[in-house]
């Protein structure tokens, strides 16, 4: 039996994917540019619920828009933030901002706050995603385009979600809800 313990401990670190938050920053102490140039300061959303997506105009999951837009218009009024930030990591998004959006607007009528084009995985990620790595772990790194994560109102990392999971399905609704 002690041996048994004793090989679980030894898989469990190896395994594990979550890195231990202590989190000397929170959310609210970044910003990201908007998608027209202006700065978005994430202190604007103190104690609100952020769902943070990596999109892209050429995805197969692009139909999110959808979902996000609904997301947003269901749950805006109680707290929630949808923020899309556009992003070329995966070599699936248009070539400039202006274009971004009028993708997003024309195809998606999308008026949640989009970000301009930016790096979400590497080195050279946006900070808000080195810091949700840092503090999370592994499962904060966006491993293709609509990855999903989660902030809660006090600034932390509260959960992900892969690309598969639909902004609208039960899971997120449901986390959505008990964090609001």
């Amino acid at each position: 039996m002690r041996k048994v313990i004793y090989l679980l401990s030894i898989v469990m670190f190896f395994f594990k994917t979550s890195a231990t938050a202590n989190y000397e920053k929170n959310f609210y102490d970044y910003s990201i540019e908007s998608i027209t140039g202006e700065t978005i300061n994430f202190k604007d959303y103190k104690n609100k619920v952020t769902l943070v997506v990596n999109t892209a105009s050429y995805c197969g999951f692009t139909k999110q828009y959808d979902e996000l837009q609904e997301l947003w218009d269901l749950y805006k009024d109680k707290g929630l933030i949808v923020l899309g930030i556009p992003s070329n990591s995966f070599n699936q998004e248009k070539n400039t901002n202006a274009d971004v959006k009028k993708f997003c607007e024309i195809n998606f009528n999308i008026n949640f706050p989009l970000a301009t084009i930016t790096e979400v995985k590497g080195e050279n990620a946006h900070e808000i995603f080195l810091w949700a790595k840092e503090n999370h772990g592994k499962s904060a790194v966006p491993k293709w385009n609509f990855h999903k994560i989660l902030i809660n109102k006090e600034g932390k990392v509260e959960d992900t979600f892969a690309s598969f999971t639909k902004p609208m399905s039960k899971k997120i609704r449901l986390k959505i809800e008990k964090i609001l």
